[in-house]
């Protein structure tokens, strides 16, 4: 392993992907000519480098280095190959690893799968085979990456069946949840937009003899009424214009499992229709097919219409209320629980950050604005300015000047209840005084607190001093 030459297209091909992953590689041999050959030639694929003569030395580096792939020989002085992997896993359980040899043996291969080692290659080997095998490693720590993003926004969007608080109107949803949970009864949950009906439904889903099966929420007002038969019950190709292709319902995905219908309220009376028929007897029909197909599938829904004015305005089907109003409950809003804001806000923020979560995140002033406010988006608008702030707030805790402009809002009209008239002007300037004072000064996030642009404020101001000369 001493040849000298170009790279190839494939080592340039493997080195363009290592320079996109930065991957730091610590290779560890005893033999000097190996020492400076890797020095040199792994740069030149694209990776970062760190040389050491023997086992001990690998093993201190990896205590002050941040290393991603080990590229060691088996046999060196102090500790072999193996053992420089076994000790790497615990400082860093997902290093991976390369095992060097030049007496490959049974032995040897068990002990690299025992301990997770990626691969081994024979010496002596080339440079080529070095770089395809390192590519491989490239590709694979680019694959736990994605996985790890993609599981984190898939965490983030379906949220988890966590109901936080402690108000006493939450615990009697909890008992509620374990009373309907292992049942397959229809749940209908009531409660304002936003109040997280939802969450009571993944919760319902997740205590149930079901869990292990799909849980499957579809929003019924957003979907179009074009739509929403084939989305639930799935069509036939050519059955109508557009329908390239076979599609499966939601009812079919959601088979074994739950099938969660929000604002159950905003269904055309034609797919209530069949939305009742599927409730009675479990079968389904595709759009343009004449077979139908049993489904075994418990239906939880929601809705924050009032169910009852709209049997009566005939625009829900009675039969269709009493079918899925089985079992009943309502998820509190808020404002009637505002003694667990502090604790969903806390929650809320540290799915936005990881420093500082276990000192104080809001100060006491925050507190008391976030208690003060009506919160008429519930628990969703609560998450919208936990971010917002968390956007805004460099270091925690969050104070009140990194909350929306609307809690500055709010706060100049309850100060201003009660006082003597005042001029539009009078009130501009007592709300450009109190905010630049939150803001120490700072004119740019003054502007974005009022909602007015910064050459607007610099107006402002500049009439306020040439008022003050005068």
């Amino acid at each position: 392993m001493t040849e000298k030459r170009k790279p190839t297209a494939k080592e340039r091909a493997a080195a363009d992907k290592s320079a996109q992953s930065s991957m730091h590689i610590l290779f560890a041999d005893d033999e000097k000519p190996l020492q400076e050959l890797m020095r040199k030639e792994l740069p030149r694929m694209g990776y970062r480098v760190t040389v050491c003569p023997d086992g001990l030395t690998a093993v201190e580096t990896l205590k002050r280095e941040r290393i991603d792939c080990l590229l060691v020989d088996l046999n060196m002085p102090g500790l072999n190959g193996i053992e420089v992997i076994a000790q790497a896993r615990e400082i860093r359980p997902e290093i991976e690893a390369i095992v060097m040899t030049a007496n490959p043996s049974t032995e040897t291969a068990i002990d690299a799968i025992k301990y997770g080692t990626f691969d081994y290659l024979t010496k002596p080997t080339r440079l080529a085979d070095i770089a395809t095998l390192l590519g491989r490693v490239s590709e694979r720590r680019e694959g736990k990456r994605l996985l790890s993003a993609l599981m984190h926004r898939l965490q983030r969007a379906e949220g988890h069946s966590d109901l936080i608080g402690d108000h006493g109107s939450m615990e009697a949803v909890r008992k509620l949840i374990g009373r309907v949970a292992p049942t397959d009864s229809t749940v209908l949950i009531r409660g304002e937009t936003g109040c997280g009906k939802e969450l009571v439904a993944r919760a319902i889903h997740s205590q149930s003899l079901r869990a292990e099966k799909p849980f499957v929420a579809v929003n019924c007002g957003a979907l179009p009424e074009t739509l929403i038969e084939s989305e639930l019950f799935g069509h036939t190709k050519g059955s109508f214009t557009g329908a390239d292709t076979t599609r499966v319902g939601l009812f079919e995905v959601a088979n074994g499992g739950t099938l969660f219908l929000d604002e159950i309220g905003e269904l055309p009376l034609a797919v209530q229709a069949k939305l009742l028929r599927v409730l009675e007897t479990g079968d389904i029909r595709r759009l343009g097919d004449n077979d139908s197909l049993h489904v075994d599938v418990r239906i939880v829904c929601a809705t924050h219409r009032d169910l009852e004015k709209m049997v009566s305005e005939q625009t829900f089907r009675e039969d269709l209320m009493f079918r899925i109003n089985t079992f009943e409950m309502r998820v509190p809003p808020l404002r009637e629980r505002i003694e667990d804001l502090e604790t969903l806000a806390s929650h809320l923020l540290r799915r936005h950050r990881r420093d500082g979560v276990d000192g104080q995140l809001f100060t006491p002033e925050t507190i008391t604005e976030l208690q003060n406010h009506q919160w008429p988006g519930n628990v969703r608008e609560l998450a919208n300015v936990i971010e917002h702030a968390s956007v805004l707030c460099d270091a925690l805790p969050i104070g009140v000047e990194h909350l929306p402009a609307h809690f500055a809002q709010r706060k100049l009209r309850d100060d201003l209840v009660g006082t003597a008239p005042m001029s539009l002007k009078e009130l501009e300037q007592i709300a450009i005084d109190r905010s630049m004072k939150r803001h120490d000064g700072n004119k740019k996030a003054v502007a974005e607190e009022l909602g007015v642009s910064l050459k607007t404020l610099y107006n402002r101001l500049s009439v306020t001093a040439e008022a003050e000369a005068a």
